[in-house]
């Protein structure tokens, strides 16, 4: 129904639904409280088929009120209690049942009320149904009314119960659905009644079938999963987020680090006076008991493969329409899957894709994307993950895994760091360019951009970069304390975002990090000798590196620098400038796949400003090879080590072993892949590899990317053999220098003795891990 402003001459009918005798009881007394306010009597009709047909028929233009008794649910502490049973029950908790009532009615009077949905005319209403392609009236006047309520509902339960129901119905019984289903049809040569079945069931299969009642478990369940974590939150641009979703459909696109990120933004977006977003999840975490509670809670549930159902793909597009009209708030993970490495993986299109298109199509003046950064100190999934990038088979989902996984989240593991980026207009992102595909790939990179600026250094990721570029070494406290001081020194001059705004000059941060991380296991601590050290637990450099590798973009371009540096103490570069740029553009192009770099110009500006920090004459002094040695000898922190050799060595397996593949358009990547890590392994018991870092599917596969993009694979062509020497050249020259790097770096690291001042950013946390 639809809001009626002015006063209306037309007779008022109240439009009843079925009710208990309690129910009638109370809405007698609400009529004649009515009727005593208007001196008119009051006319009921029941939202029966024989009602509202005789309803249709009266020539009076009547102004047409749903009504309905409704009964708040009782709070405890914020938060009515909920069980399984009820969940999957189909009560609400606005509709008790009639023992309850009676009770509730006698000793809680208040939670009993009476709304209004908005008054329409029948003729709006008949209106409004020829506009919609036509049907039954009174199953129309039975749904609006229905509608009108939920939103009554709304004012009396906040936002968060934005509850959408009759979804399926609104989209199909229109004429823009009717001619749609006919087209596909003829496009298909399938029969008219098949297609319409099989959309029917797409989208029963689909959409999210709200309650209240799963809400409120859901969340109960939400806080008791995610129970690890302190949820840390940056307001600050939560004010901007209300305003543009006064008018328009907000579309949450989170970085992906685990199974518990829509546990944890979902709380974020709660407390902030945001409704629930309508989530885009895969079927494979669709099992009961989750998957029934998540759906009825705000899931769509989506399958992972569908390219050749053209069906599906023009139901899934309907189904985003319908959201985006009804201006709902959508949320998916623009990776596709959790990261396995920590950093952000290259956006996928497919659901930007549909997206796109039903914005085009709809009544939506604009949607705003919003990117979001999410960040763990901890994650006990992080070991599996690391497993599955050494080769090892990824657990399937299911009830026990379920189980397994939410007991070890009764484990304290840190703070769980939400933090919002830049909203991007949908609208104005697509205008950009012509070529549909191209703007919306210009898009997906865009908003990933912004959530790399968002996305905090913690003091969990900077432990982790201490640890790593340093093989096996084991670490005194005075040693951290030299490494660690002149990274936070270089975060500070750069002014790089934090995790909640922590000191990380403060030594009590940067242990509490240690003991996080010791507690983990990640880390361990040797006590015996004349000296505590400490180092990565056996087989965790992937797993440190994701942590690390949370915010290793802030810190991209500075190692570039340092390559530049060697590069040109290596080939002495006649003309510093155009030389120097042409080094840093070949490294950029070479991980384009792997990292998210500025536009050309833009990382040129920014290699100027690191190559300023580290030494402000630098323009003038790079075919000075001397000069050069003597800036690089006295760089700190060194970083190249620490961001690139990882992922430079991890291309060196690959580029070897592509030099022993044969040259043909076929090509059996997981052949290969299991042969990159067992060379991988090979070469790391010959400690020709720094870490087990390099070890790594992910790695391969990405180095994989670009062996495509060079030509080097899929190709029957004769100067493939060639192309790959060149290749592998290039990849062992960048290897060669990366460690000339990491030499430096350990010289200085071997001058470091006693209680350096350094290490007061550290301190020894060892006598408080007595504990």
């Amino acid at each position: 129904m639809t809001e009626h402003g002015a006063q209306s001459t037309h007779p008022t009918i109240y439009l009843t639904e079925p009710m208990t005798e309690t129910e009638e009881r109370a809405l007698r007394t609400w009529l004649g409280h009515q009727e005593s306010e208007t001196g008119s009597p009051t006319v009921t009709f029941a939202n029966t088929d024989q009602a509202l047909s005789a309803l249709t028929r009266r020539d009076d233009d009547p102004m047409v009120t749903p009504v309905r008794v409704v009964w708040l649910p009782d709070i405890t502490n914020g938060h009515r209690a909920q069980r399984l049973r009820d969940v999957l029950s189909a009560r609400d908790p606005l509709h008790l049942g009639a023992n309850a009532q009676r009770r509730v009615l006698r000793t809680d009077p208040a939670r009993c009320r009476v709304i209004e949905g908005d008054a329409a005319s029948l003729s709006e209403l008949r209106d409004r149904l020829a506009e919609r392609g036509g049907g039954s009236l009174p199953n129309f006047i039975r749904r609006q009314a229905a509608l009108a309520l939920e939103r009554a509902e709304r004012s009396l339960l906040g936002t968060q119960y934005k509850v959408s129901r009759f979804v399926v119905e609104e989209i199909t019984d229109t004429s823009r659905f009717t001619a749609g289903i006919k087209n596909l049809a003829a496009r298909l040569n399938l029969t008219v009644v098949d297609v319409d079945r099989q959309a029917r069931a797409d989208l029963d299969e689909m959409v999210a079938a709200q309650s209240r009642r799963a809400i409120a478990l859901w969340d109960q369940l939400g806080r008791y999963f995610s129970r690890a974590y302190r949820l840390d939150v940056d307001t600050t641009r939560f004010e901007e987020l209300r305003e543009l979703n006064r008018e328009h459909s907000l579309v949450f696109l989170p970085s992906h680090r685990s199974y518990l990120d829509p546990l944890v933004l979902r709380p974020a977006l709660l407390a902030n006076d945001l409704p629930l977003n309508h989530v885009m999840g895969g079927l494979n975490v669709s099992f009961w008991p989750i998957g029934p509670i998540s759906k009825r809670s705000g899931t769509v549930f989506i399958r992972r493969k569908f390219d050749g159902d053209e069906i599906y793909k023009w139901t899934l597009r309907e189904y985003m329409r319908f959201l985006l009209n009804k201006r709902f708030n959508l949320e998916w993970y623009i990776e596709g899957g959790r990261s396995r490495t920590g950093k952000l993986r290259p956006p996928r299109y497919g659901l930007l894709t549909y997206l796109a298109k039903a914005f085009q199509s709809s009544d939506a003046s604009d949607v705003y994307l919003v990117p979001v950064s999410l960040v763990y100190d901890q994650l006990y999934e992080v070991s599996a993950m690391a497993a599955e990038a050494h080769g090892a088979e990824k657990r399937k989902e299911s009830i026990r895994w379920l189980v397994g996984y939410v007991r070890a989240q009764g484990q304290r593991r840190g703070v769980a760091h939400v933090t919002v980026g830049r909203p991007l207009s949908l609208r104005d992102s697509l205008a950009q360019e012509d070529d549909l595909r191209l703007a919306i790939q210009k898009t997906g990179i865009e908003v990933s951009h912004r959530i790399n600026e968002v996305t905090p250094i913690t003091a969990s990721s900077l432990v982790m970069l201490a640890f790593l570029g340093i093989e096996d070494r084991a670490l005194t406290v005075p040693e951290l304390g030299f490494i660690l001081g002149p990274m936070v020194d270089y975060m500070t001059a750069r002014k790089l975002p934090t995790a909640g705004d922590v000191d990380l000059t403060n030594p009590q941060v940067i242990r509490k990090a240690l003991f996080t991380h010791l507690d983990s296991g990640v880390l361990k601590r040797f006590d015996e000798g004349n000296e505590r050290v400490y180092y990565l637990g056996r087989d965790q450099g992937l797993v440190a590196a994701f942590y690390r590798n949370n915010t290793i973009h802030f810190l991209l371009v500075r190692a570039i620098a340092e390559m530049v540096l060697v590069a040109a103490v290596d080939e002495k570069f006649a003309d510093p400038l155009a030389d120097g740029w042409a080094e840093a553009k070949a490294i950029r192009d070479l991980l384009k796949f792997e990292f998210f770099f500025s536009d050309k110009e833009t990382f040129q500006e920014e290699l100027r400003a690191e190559l300023s920090l580290i030494d402000p004459a630098w323009e003038s002094d790079l075919s000075k090879t001397e000069h050069v040695e003597h800036i690089l000898s006295e760089v700190r922190p060194y970083l190249a080590h620490r961001v690139l050799q990882p992922f430079l060595e991890a291309y060196e397996v690959v580029a070897d072993h592509l030099l022993d593949a044969p040259v043909s358009e076929d090509f059996d990547e997981k052949t290969f892949v299991a042969g990159c890590l067992a060379l991988a392994q090979q070469r790391r018991l010959r400690q020709q590899l720094a870490s087990s870092e390099s070890i790594s599917s992910e790695l391969f596969a990405t180095a994989l990317q670009l062996a495509r993009n060079r030509k080097l694979i899929e190709v029957a062509d004769p100067e493939v053999p060639e192309r790959r020497l060149a290749f592998a050249e290039e990849v062992r020259t960048l290897v060669r220098r990366v460690r000339e790097i990491r030499a430096l770096a350990h010289v200085k690291l071997d001058q470091v003795k006693g209680a350096d001042s350094a290490a007061q950013i550290v301190g020894d946390p060892g006598a408080e891990l007595d504990r």
